[in-house]
């Protein structure tokens, strides 16, 4: 009986646990859920830049401002970009007037208050019209929906006002940089001309300021600087620009600032096809010790593309892949380029890339397979050996080779086709002539005497034949057992260099705690404890002396 008793008591106990677990779920239910507004996240952002300011620097402060800058940069539309403005910047701020005109817009406070003239900027563009009227039809369907509720569900589902900054947020040289960065990024959305003479203004208001607390925003605004005349084709333009801001952040001691600038003149170059220039800056340049895993993946890839173009394969292979790896994976279109250039370059280092490499292990659906289509036509020509099918890849792919700049390598992989067709040949055929060799390689009168071509492989160790001049036949070689050779020492070195360098770099990823200076109080518990290990230790010598 006491145990039923007991089991009983436990039951009623559980019921009322579960109807307590109930009515709190409901009462979570219940609860209505804030949505976040784009000026809830700017507003946070101008604190976070406050908190930045007040810890001279923290760079996690700011790499959150632009992090989640770039997530919601999508939902920024002109009213909420000058309401922003209004919030944020003194008046007495000189480019608060114009940030707004380049803005656009009309803060949408004027709906709530229309008895109220609101201080409306100066120029209103078509961008803003648009928007307006599009607000206008979302409110206009939010009306015809809402029309069956009551006061108290409107009550419940009205959004508290985000709070706007304080005076001392509002006087911040980090706030004004932050309010340039979101009117260049609303304007580079936008695909507005005025982009150039917005980032302009930015970077002469920036200039005045010399804060490290400002690299990171800084930095920022010069790449959209370039990259708002790089759209517009006037990128030789801010050449000079760029190279005067590189010796500037360099006497300042600007980490970040020095190699985002160094990548934008490296890609400058290398879009004018300038290589020789582009690696005399990246041999005379001195790169920071502590680098962001995003600028060191656009300096990996432009080393790359400068190493291939000088025949050195090898090490421009280490950079893209490298640089492949490394690279965030929201960055599709910087993962695409760098397969295409990986893919030349192991072409002609004579290594034939998997079908999967350029199919199913692509990340970006079916455009991603469709961009990397003539590179995939044009490996399986490589891997063939068929002159005549690489001429026809080429010729029909031009323009696409043209665009990704690849255009020279491709012309080289010529020689690849050759070598790999002579590779099947010799294999196939222990005697064979030169003339049924040309015939099958498919060789030209332009493409010169087939003996020499021959020659020139075996040199190279293409293949592994002789030949017999008198006769005009190529005699191959038995072969051999790859094991005797030293290929497997040569692959498991490759493998080994591999870990140790991914290793290496783990260790300087690495982040240590700041070295805290010793007060008095450290120094005294410090003689404390010595003095106590001191007398530990008589102590263990008396035993010992007494055992």
């Amino acid at each position: 009986e006491s145990r039923r008793r007991v089991t009983m008591g436990a039951d009623v106990e559980m019921k009322d646990g579960d109807k307590k677990m109930e009515t709190k779920e409901e009462e979570k239910k219940a609860e209505p859920v804030k949505t976040l507004d784009v000026l809830d996240v700017l507003f946070e952002n101008v604190t976070l830049l406050e908190k930045s300011a007040a810890s001279k620097g923290e760079p996690r402060f700011v790499a959150k401002v632009l992090r989640q800058t770039m997530a919601w940069r999508k939902k920024l539309t002109a009213h909420k970009l000058v309401d922003f403005l209004l919030a944020s910047m003194d008046d007495a701020n000189p480019s608060k007037q114009s940030l707004i005109d380049l803005a656009g817009g009309e803060p949408s406070q004027a709906d709530s208050a229309p008895a109220k003239q609101p201080a409306t900027p100066k120029r209103r563009s078509a961008r803003g019209k648009k928007q307006a009227d599009a607000d206008a039809d979302v409110e206009m369907e939010d009306a015809d929906g809402t029309d069956g509720k009551d006061d108290e569900d409107a009550a419940t589902d009205a959004a508290a006002p985000p709070t706007p900054p304080t005076a001392a947020q509002m006087a911040l040289p980090e706030t004004e940089a932050y309010s340039h960065l979101l009117v260049l990024l609303f304007l580079l959305d936008a695909n507005d001309p005025e982009c150039k003479a917005a980032s302009v203004a930015a970077l002469n208001r920036l200039s005045q300021f010399n804060r490290r607390t400002l690299d990171a925003l800084q930095a920022r605004v010069v790449f959209y600087y370039s990259l708002a005349h790089e759209r517009f084709g006037e990128l030789a333009e801010v050449r000079a620009s760029l190279l005067s801001l590189h010796r500037v952040a360099a006497l300042r001691f600007d980490e970040i600032g020095q190699e985002t600038i160094l990548n934008l003149l490296m890609r400058n170059y290398l879009h004018y096809n300038m290589y020789d220039q582009a690696e005399k800056l990246r041999s005379k340049a001195q790169l920071p010790a502590s680098r962001s895993n995003q600028q060191q993946c656009r300096y990996l890839y432009y080393l790359g593309r400068i190493r291939a173009i000088q025949l050195e394969y090898s090490d421009a292979k280490e950079c893209l892949t490298q640089a492949h790896r490394k690279a965030p994976k929201l960055a599709k279109g910087f993962a695409l380029e760098l397969t295409k250039w990986i893919t030349v370059v192991r072409l002609l280092l004579g290594e034939i890339p998997e079908k999967k490499d350029l199919t199913t292990a692509v990340s970006g659906g079916a455009a991603a397979q469709r961009a990397l289509l003539p590179y995939l036509e044009l490996t399986a020509a490589v891997r063939l050996g068929d002159l005549e099918k690489f001429r026809v890849v080429q010729e029909a792919h031009e323009a696409a080779f043209r665009a990704d700049k690849t255009t020279n390598l491709v012309t080289r992989l010529r020689r690849n086709v050759i070598r790999t067709g002579l590779r099947r040949v010799s294999l196939a055929y222990s005697a064979i002539s030169l003339d049924d060799v040309a015939q099958k390689l498919g060789l030209g009168k332009g493409d010169g005497d087939v003996e020499f071509v021959v020659a020139k492989a075996i040199r190279d160790g293409g293949i592994d034949a002789t030949i017999d001049h008198d006769a005009r036949t190529m005699h191959s070689s038995d072969a051999t057992d790859v094991y005797s050779t030293g290929e497997p020492q040569a692959a498991f070195h490759a493998r080994i260099a591999f870990c140790l360098d991914t290793h290496n770099e783990a260790v300087k990823a690495m982040r240590y705690p700041d070295k805290v200076k010793k007060g008095k109080g450290d120094g005294e518990r410090k003689g404390r404890k010595d003095r106590d290990l001191e007398e530990l230790a008589m102590h263990i010598m008396d035993d010992d002396e007494m055992d």
